[in-house]
């Protein structure tokens, strides 16, 4: 049957129509004859009792500045759509959190997607640290001294925001390199949270696999090759798209979280793989979607809707 479906995300008009996730997964939606709402976050309240956004009703085509149109706009009721997308991008500050408390409170009704309580729990760079055994040895601190004494133990180390995202703030610390304490005091200035500190993997210089998993189960990968004299692979930043298939260890860790992703209502997720290690489990707003369908032709916006489809016929 179509579902109503509302689409919460940053604006549209700047996105790159060739790589960005959410525009596929609007195209496809609307293919399969579901309508669509579109709205930004700073359009979403709560009043008197009812979670509402303020947006319009949106048509999308695959055509490079012309690519939307929108309808009159509207104030809407969420509860009465039947599927609600969280896709805006982070960084997972306060603002963010929000947005998944207010959406939290129409889970009775309609499915949010991913499942906002759960993004709001396992944010990407703290669920993997219930995965040990499959992850980079990996310190979360704000302390300086802590992060000191990690770095003198492990040798060479990655640095970064806890909740930042898109390689932003990345920085990679040779174990002789004096500007820890600068970076820290930087940070600091910032923000009050902790930063996130992981062995260096050189195995970063041959890629950064982005694993995509549908409702738990992996449906395909591509690796992302850092540009020259770059650590961060990220194609924000100018890492390189490439085909690749799943090894067994890829499996392996797929194995290991699928039935966590499954059981808390993340059906579309980005993990993050260098080597043989799991990095990152991006469940807020993953991307990857039409990389991966450029290289190996598999419908991946067609296996998200159909395990939402199947969600709400349950």
């Amino acid at each position: 049957m179509p579902l109503n479906v509302a689409i919460q995300m940053d604006p549209i008009g700047p996105i790159n129509i060739d790589a960005d996730s959410t525009f596929r997964i609007a195209e496809e939606a609307q293919a399969r004859g579901h309508s669509l709402f579109y709205y930004t976050p700073d359009k979403l309240a709560f009043r008197e009792g009812r979670v509402m956004a303020r947006g319009w009703p949106l048509t999308v085509r695959r055509e490079k500045g012309n690519h939307f149109t929108l309808g009159t706009e509207q104030e809407v009721d969420l509860a009465t759509f039947d599927v609600v997308w969280l896709r805006q991008d982070p960084p997972f500050d306060m603002g963010y959190i929000t947005t998944t408390h207010l959406l939290d409170m129409i889970r009775d009704t309609t499915l949010v997607v991913n499942d906002p309580f759960w993004v709001r729990n396992y944010p990407e760079k703290l669920l993997v640290l219930q995965f040990q055994d499959l992850t980079p040895p990996t310190m979360v601190a704000r302390d300086l001294d802590t992060l000191r004494a990690f770095r003198a133990t492990h040798g060479d180390v990655i640095l970064k925001p806890l909740y930042g995202n898109g390689g932003a703030g990345v920085f990679k610390l040779a174990q002789a390199d004096g500007n820890l304490a600068s970076l820290h005091e930087l940070f600091s200035g910032i923000n009050r949270e902790p930063l996130i500190m992981q062995k260096f993997l050189p195995a970063v210089s041959k890629g950064d696999k982005r694993i995509i998993l549908v409702n738990g189960a992996p449906v395909g990968a591509i690796n992302r090759v850092p540009a020259a004299g770059e650590t961060r692979s990220n194609m924000h930043v100018g890492g390189r798209p490439e085909k690749v298939a799943l090894t067994d260890r890829d499996r392996e860790i797929c194995d290991r979280i699928g039935p966590l992703l499954r059981e808390k209502g993340q059906i579309f997720v980005g993990i993050d793989v260098i080597g043989d290690w799991l990095t990152e489990i991006n469940v807020t707003s993953p991307t990857g979607i039409q990389e991966l369908e450029q290289f190996d032709g598999t419908n991946i916006a067609e296996r998200i809707w159909l395990a939402i489809e199947a969600r709400r016929a349950a």
